[in-house]
């Protein structure tokens, strides 16, 4: 074992907050608490970024009327898709897919309109920018679940038009609806396991040693 390694206890925490951890449709209302939410956003800015670029933005939606046309346009989106899905339509159509009106917070994760000015990192892979914001997630998702808190990632949505509701200037992009709040219980499975949508696939499935994996 490393001298730098955390003590058998605190690492064992490490792992079972990203066993635990689970994109969450499902809320119960209430309130994140100011510094709680504060903890969350510090854990997020801590996420590692290319060049230090930082390319993430955060817009905490406070407005109901935006919430709600935030939830309108995913609907629309949702509807869409499931037009797309063909054969799998009405099946789609009774999966839960968001919590906007439900959560406690809702939170607009964005690229900045600036990210375009950082070559280190981006020359040879210019997509970094959003692998940064995808890490600022995650260690606010992983966070929330310590907290006890429950977080869903929405993605049906168009860009541009979320972009404008939330008065995004040219160049930036929006990524991530994020639903966050308390919640009654957590799935014990990946709620599209549960639901009988997919299954996740095995580890070693997708793991090869200098071959692609089959």
């Amino acid at each position: 074992m490393s001298e730098h390694a955390f003590i058998p206890r605190d690492r064992d925490v490490v792992y079972r907050v990203i066993a635990e951890r689970r994109d969450m449709r499902h809320f119960a209302g209430g309130v994140v608490e100011e510094p709680v939410l504060a903890r969350l956003l510090a854990a997020a800015h801590q996420a590692p970024s290319v060049g230090l670029m930082q390319p993430w933005r955060f817009v905490r939606i406070a407005d109901l009327t935006l919430r709600q046309a935030l939830h309108d346009h995913v609907e629309q989106e949702r509807r869409r898709t499931a037009e797309a899905m063909g054969e799998r339509s009405d099946e789609f159509m009774r999966l839960k897919v968001q919590g906007i009106l439900d959560c406690a917070e809702v939170l607009v994760v964005a690229l900045g309109a600036d990210r375009e000015r950082h070559v280190f990192g981006r020359r040879t892979m210019p997509h970094m920018d959003l692998a940064s914001v995808s890490c600022a997630i995650q260690n606010l998702w992983l966070s929330a679940r310590a907290e006890g808190l429950g977080m869903g990632w929405v993605s049906m949505f168009e860009p541009e038009v979320v972009g404008r509701l939330i008065g995004a200037p040219a160049g930036a992009e929006a990524v991530a609806i994020l639903c966050l709040g308390p919640v009654d219980a957590f799935y014990p499975r990946p709620m599209l396991e549960q639901e009988s949508w997919t299954v996740a696939r095995r580890l070693d499935e997708l793991l090869a040693v200098d071959v692609w994996p089959d």
